[in-house]
């Protein structure tokens, strides 16, 4: 049960930061809002992504020990890529509170992994 939990964290924090890094393009933030990103969104959602994407490695290595766990890792990148992209063409309302609660309880997850 540990194992699955903790590939899921990996998953979700990954999806989320691709979420956040797709609606830092124009096109993408157009589809979701109607209106281009401003700059500053356009910077944090930049920030917020790269910075899930930098935690997903951490449950990977927890699992899968350093060597391993990047490869791992880079496998959950492209799932969570694979997850966003086929997300915004057919739902792209749904980002924003899919990626939203699947990053909070990733987080909170990932915050129990470290505590315990």
């Amino acid at each position: 049960m540990a194992y699955a939990s903790i590939v899921m964290t990996a998953l979700g924090l990954s999806y989320a930061g691709m979420a956040a890094l797709s609606l830092a393009i124009d096109r993408h933030h157009r589809q979701v809002y109607g209106c281009d990103a401003p700059g500053r969104r356009r910077s944090m959602l930049r920030a917020a992504g790269s910075v899930l994407l930098i935690l997903a490695l951490l449950p990977c290595v927890l699992l899968w020990g350093a060597g391993a766990g990047c490869v791992a890792w880079l496998g959950v990148l492209t799932v969570g890529a694979l997850a966003a992209a086929l997300q915004l063409p057919y739902w792209p309302r749904s980002a924003i509170p899919l990626a939203a609660f699947v990053g909070t309880l990733s987080l909170a997850r990932l915050a129990g992994l470290a505590l315990g």
